[in-house]
Formats: C-alpha cells, sequence, structure tokens
C-alpha cells in the first residue's frame, strides 16, 4: 500500500499542512520540525504523487511535442535539446511521431490534452492549424518547431530553408555542375517547397544550368535508393551530374542505389548534397556534403519560447526565430574532373 501524506504526518506527530508545508514550502517551518519529517518520509519510503498536484494547480510539468518522424535522425536531436533544456527548467517532454499523417497527429494532440501538458510543440503535417489555434486558444502554449508562422498567430523555431536551397545548388554551381537533380517530397511539404524554391533560384540565375524535380513520397532512405537506381539507369546523355536531396535520408538512398548500381561515381561522374548534416553522412562510405541545421539547439530555443508564453499567458507575445543554415563541404561534392 502506498504510504500517504496522512500516514506521514501521524507517524511524525504533525498536522497534515505541515507535512505539505516542509515538501512545499520548507522555510516557513522550524528546522527541527522539517528534520524530524524529513526522517519519518524517509523511513517510510513515501513518495509525493507530483502528477495528482500538478494535475490539481490545472496543468502538468510536461510539455507534448510531436514530431514527422521518429527514425529521422534530425528529429531526434531536436528531442535531445528540447529534452534538455525541458529538463533543466523541471519539466519533462512528451514526444510522438505523426508519421506524417493528420489522424496520428490529431491523436497525439488529444492524448497530450488529456495529460494537461503545459505546452505543445510540433512540426504540423500540413498547413491546416486549425486544431492548433483552439488549443493556444484555450490557454495552451504552442510553438511550431522546423516551421515558421507567418502570420505571425504562433511561436516558432525554424530555419531558412529558401537559403538552405541556395546554398546547395550554389555550391554545386560552383564546382562546376550543370545538370542537377532535386530529389525530395512530398512537394506540398513546406520544407521540401523552401528547399526547392532555393534551389530553383540560384539555377534560373545561371544561365547554361538546369534542374529537373524527382519527387518522392516519402524523406526516407527507401526513397532515395528508389530514385538513385532511376537516376543510374538513365542514358548516359541524360543523367544529371549532381543531386541535391531535401534530406540526408534521401541522400544516404540514392548514395547506396549508386553505389550498388556502379554505373556512377561519387564525386566523379555526379556529386551529391544532402540536407539536416546529421551524423551518418559523415561517415557514409563517400562522406556526404550536407547543409546543417542546429537541431539540437532548434529543440532548445522551442522550449525556451514556450516557457515564456506559459509564464506571460494569453497575452504572451508570439515569437519567431530563424535560425541560418550552413553548408558543410566533404568528399561527395570534391572538385573532380568529371568523366
Amino acid at each position: 500500500m502506498a504510504i500517504s501524506v496522512r500516514d506521514v504526518a501521524r507517524e511524525a506527530g504533525v498536522s497534515v499542512g505541515t507535512v505539505s508545508n516542509v515538501l512545499n514550502r520548507p522555510q516557513l517551518v522550524a528546522p527541527a520540525t522539517v528534520a524530524k519529517v524529513s526522517e519519518v518520509i524517509e523511513r517510510l519510503g513515501f513518495v509525493r504523487n507530483d502528477a495528482a498536484r500538478q494535475l490539481r494547480a490545472g496543468r502538468s510539468h510536461s510539455v507534448g511535442l510531436v514530431v514527422l518522424d521518429a527514425r529521422n535522425p534530425f528529429f531526434m536531436d531536436v528531442t535531445h535539446g528540447a529534452q534538455e533544456r525541458a529538463l533543466k527548467n523541471g519539466y519533462s517532454v512528451l514526444m510522438g511521431a505523426s508519421e506524417d499523417a493528420k489522424s496520428t497527429e490529431t491523436q497525439l494532440l488529444e492524448l497530450f490534452d488529456e495529460q494537461r501538458v503545459a505546452g505543445v510543440l510540433i512540426t504540423p503535417v500540413d498547413t491546416d492549424l486549425s486544431r492548433l489555434r483552439k488549443i493556444q486558444e484555450s490557454g495552451t502554449p504552442v510553438v511550431l518547431v522546423d516551421r515558421s508562422s507567418e502570420d505571425r498567430s504562433f511561436s516558432s523555431v525554424s530555419v531558412d530553408d529558401v537559403e538552405g536551397g541556395r546554398l546547395a545548388a550554389q555550391h554545386l554551381v560552383e564546382i562546376g555542375r550543370r545538370r542537377i537533380a532535386f530529389v525530395g517530397g512530398p512537394l506540398e511539404t513546406e520544407q521540401v517547397a523552401h528547399r526547392l524554391s532555393g534551389a530553383q533560384a540560384i539555377i534560373a540565375a545561371t544561365s547554361d544550368a538546369v534542374l529537373e524535380v524527382y519527387e518522392t513520397k516519402a524523406l526516407s532512405v527507401l526513397e532515395g535508393r528508389r530514385i538513385g537506381t532511376k537516376l543510374a539507369l538513365l542514358p548516359p546523355g541524360e543523367r544529371p551530374d549532381a543531386i541535391f536531396a531535401a534530406n540526408d535520408l534521401l541522400a544516404l538512398g540514392v548514395l547506396q542505389a549508386l553505389v550498388m548500381n556502379g554505373a556512377l561515381s561519387v564525386p566523379e561522374d555526379v556529386a551529391l548534397v544532402g540536407y539536416d548534416d546529421i551524423a551518418f553522412t559523415e561517415s557514409a562510405v563517400v562522406p556526404i556534403t550536407s547543409i546543417r541545421q542546429p537541431a539540437e539547439e532548434i529543440g532548445r530555443t522551442a522550449i525556451d519560447l514556450l516557457l515564456r508564453q506559459a509564464q506571460a499567458g494569453q497575452n504572451a507575445q508570439r515569437e519567431q526565430f530563424v535560425f541560418a543554415p550552413k553548408l558543410v563541404v566533404r568528399a561527395s561534392s570534391a572538385q573532380t574532373a568529371q568523366r
């Protein structure tokens, strides 16, 4: 049977209120009484029920986090940063993955509501944010993660993905590549669309360069492998001499396909650039050039914004924080004489 506050009070010969003060406001209690109650707590093995106490107060000390894909190391790094900052502030993080499905996202948000979370961090599945608006209007802070809030109705933490697309394409153009394939999708995904837009702007400004889009069903290694196989089987005159993948998982899949097929060498025949700069890119059979996003810092900043909003209440200012991406050059786009 669980030991209760009443059990502690009875054993220590004090009131329930005194035990409560020892647990929550020890500065109001005489040191000798604090020592006596603390000894009884330790001897009886009393464990305070913080969850019940917090729910009575209206909110738990947990934050709900919804990511698109728990298998993507980028989102795991975001989660690590969020948890690190949350724990320092006395909060825990409950993480769920929507798997890019609106129904799953809705289910997770309902579960977080039942848990009375202190706030929600989320990378939304699509641009319909009506449910998130209702959550925010009910008094639960919402922060968009890896997604901007163009109308400034939400606090958000994102990366300038248009600039990231520019960096990738500019790098490929500068090393002499002119037939560039963009691999990514679905194209309705905001981050993918922005990365493509940035690349298109650079290609449009380069007179002899062309960009062909190969849409994927998901941002996964499997989809990258499928497109990589397709590119390797193209006739020599139609093959790209560079590939810009919308994330590193796609880039890894493309690289696997090219290596297994053997028709194209990286970077001699085709240069390759990914996006996110996850740990696996550096240890790939050909280390992959990537556009770095500060994933852990994104998670930490999202927690900071959420806690500031929670503290300020309904009149809290909505803050938008945009990180600058960075090009990290590796062997997959080395300046090598082409065949």
